[in-house]
């Protein structure tokens, strides 16, 4: 597929860069610096496409501004369970005749596969998206892929997304067999991903990322973090915070951050307050921290997140960007409410691409009283 790394070893991402080193300047800085891995191996976490016929099924991707499958059996990005499972989830298919999706009629019963591999077993949490609201149709598919992988699976679910669209994911929801999440550890604390749950594909440079954020956070700090997810940027915080208040809305990613709080000690998870919800809903929290962790979207800031940060007490802001358009804008109007550009690091989180991951980190004196 375009971009495949038999081409050789990527550049780092150059209209991304070349965007953040003008964002840099605008504000004073020096070039950002710019965090890289291997280029190959480094996925453990894709969402492939089930389409072709139950004799010759495809798994792959879609050709760009396309439903055209691009048929990926031995992809060099991935890591290498990921294909194990990507070919067994086609010798199972084979064998069982369950008939992959085609979009045009909106037939067939598997639509696509979720795979996630947990670093530490080396083995993958799987999930069987159906075009159903029931599992029934992929119950033999499943069984029949837990005997071919066996201790390889971390955990087997079905999902089910019977309508005509573009998400992956539907909201019905079975858990078949293992474990309810796979686990990971990043910067010092166990990190539980749900298969609904958001999770970066690139788990060494999540882990950096969270380690740049957590590096800039005091002993004692008050914290504050929106759009926490299942915690991955601030868990690792709390055997040395003053306390802890992390919001998010997604019900998997509330579910991921419970089982890591149930994990902690007690003390530590009576330091700690989860406020569900959007964060537009949650910022009153903004009122007790000196510190505020936000991870947004690429979209970026809500423009009442954005207007309340400006007239919070807090002193510190981290602020992990997806988003290079979304983080300029919001740079500028931070800087406008008082706040000031003090770092910037990338993180290539998405080697052949120019999507990078970036950390801005900004400043300001306490307000007056």
């Amino acid at each position: 597929c375009p971009g495949c790394p038999r081409f050789g070893d990527p550049e780092p991402a150059p209209e991304a860069r070349a965007r953040l080193d003008e964002l840099a300047r605008r504000h004073g800085l020096p070039a950002p610096a710019w965090h890289r891995s291997a280029a190959r191996g480094f996925r453990h976490r894709a969402r492939l496409m089930v389409r072709g016929r139950a004799r010759s099924p495809k798994v792959g991707l879609f050709q760009a501004g396309s439903h055209r499958i691009v048929d990926i059996p031995r992809c060099p990005i991935h890591h290498p369970l990921i294909n194990t499972v990507s070919a067994a989830l086609k010798r199972s298919i084979r064998e069982t005749g369950v008939e992959p999706y085609a979009d045009r009629p909106h037939r067939g019963a598997l639509r696509a596969v979720q795979i996630l591999v947990e670093r530490p077993s080396g083995r993958a949490q799987v999930t069987l998206v159906g075009n159903d609201t029931r599992p029934d149709p992929l119950m033999p598919l499943a069984a029949r892929l837990e005997a071919e992988l066996g201790d390889s699976i971390q955990g087997l679910w079905w999902n089910g997304n019977p309508d005509r669209t573009n998400r992956i994911l539907g909201d019905h929801w079975h858990h078949i067999a293992g474990a309810e999440a796979a686990v990971d550890p990043v910067a010092g604390a166990d990190i539980h991903t749900p298969p609904g749950a958001f999770v970066q594909s690139h788990p060494e440079m999540a882990a950096r990322i969270a380690e740049a954020v957590q590096a800039r956070v005091p002993d004692g700090a008050r914290v504050a973090e929106l759009y926490a997810g299942c915690g991955a940027l601030s868990l690792g915080l709390l055997p040395r915070v003053a306390s802890l208040h992390l919001n998010e809305i997604n019900e998997h990613g509330l579910r991921g951050l419970a089982m890591g709080l149930e994990a902690r000690p007690a003390p530590e998870r009576g330091r700690c307050q989860v406020w569900p919800g959007a964060a537009a809903s949650a910022l009153e929290i903004l009122d007790e921290v000196d510190t505020v962790v936000v991870d947004p979207p690429r979209r970026g800031l809500e423009s009442d997140v954005r207007e309340a940060l400006g007239r919070a007490p807090a002193t510190r802001l981290l602020y992990v960007s997806c988003g290079l358009e979304s983080l300029a804008r919001d740079s500028e109007r931070l800087v406008e409410s008082g706040w000031r550009l003090r770092g910037l690091s990338a993180f290539d989180a998405f080697p052949f691409t120019d999507h990078v991951e970036s950390l801005a980190e900004f400043a300001r004196e306490a307000p007056q009283a």
